[in-house]
């Protein structure tokens, strides 16, 4: 269960973050420093207890219209050397010591442990009270397998998004993960029947409350090109009937 200390970072997470976001392609230039405020959000536990994952929402109010990004982040010890492109920056924590933190979707302990939420294996925590499961967060799997996944990489990270390619143990085929960055200042756009994903709440600056899409996954089976054989084969995307909202 995560566990959330009543302390201080110093540089603040906000701080941190208005300094990395306008370098990040999916930030919308205002031409003035970032006015961030936290807008929502929920975390995540690492099996091994080791790495702090938290799902941020914040608002940026610094342009004319306020934006809404989301930005994955992880909290370690120690410098990650794999994650380097990724670091946010690093910070003194009033009861940890010093912290690295990094967007989440360049470390591998977030992106199996999104992966495991997607498919209702691992339960999401409130953001701000320890031990609590968040049941706002809703999960629909991309595929009826249990996915371990073993590696993976950032193939696109846009204005439409930060896309992983993450390699599983299984070995019939491959899964995408889309992490949404800039969310809907209105309530988000459904996704279609059978559209594997995680879904979630945030509040706008006037403090009504939203709900939409944070990220997607698509699995498809790899199998062989009949009458062809190895090493030929034929991707089919999988579909899952619509789960329960949780």
């Amino acid at each position: 269960m995560a566990v959330i200390y009543d302390t201080t970072m110093s540089p603040s997470k906000l701080e941190l973050l208005a300094a990395w976001l306008p370098a990040q392609p999916w930030y919308l230039d205002t031409g003035h420093e970032p006015e961030l405020s936290k807008s929502g959000g929920f975390r995540l536990d690492d099996p091994q207890g080791e790495v702090g994952i938290e799902f941020m929402v914040v608002t940026d109010r610094s342009g004319e219209r306020a934006t809404t990004y989301q930005v994955p982040l992880t909290y370690r010890a120690r410098a990650l050397a794999s994650a380097a492109s990724g670091l946010i920056g690093t910070a003194e924590h009033g009861v940890l010591g010093h912290r690295w933190i990094y967007d989440g979707a360049h470390d591998p302990v977030l992106v199996a442990q999104l992966v495991a939420a997607i498919q209702g294996e691992s339960e999401p925590q409130d953001q701000n009270i320890s031990n609590t499961p968040d049941h706002t967060v809703s999960w629909q799997p991309a595929t009826g397998d249990s996915l371990m996944p073993i590696g993976s990489v950032v193939t696109v990270n846009t204005l439409s998004g930060t896309d992983l390619r993450v390699e599983t143990a299984l070995a019939s085929g491959q899964l995408l993960v889309r992490i949404n960055r800039i969310l809907p200042p209105a309530e988000g756009v459904a996704s279609p029947p059978g559209q594997a994903g995680l879904s979630a709440n945030w509040r706008r600056p006037d403090g009504a409350q939203v709900r939409g899409v944070l990220a997607t996954a698509q699995y498809t089976h790899v199998r062989p090109a009949p009458h062809l054989g190895p090493p030929y084969s034929i991707l089919t995307s999988t579909a899952l009937p619509e789960g329960p909202e949780r």
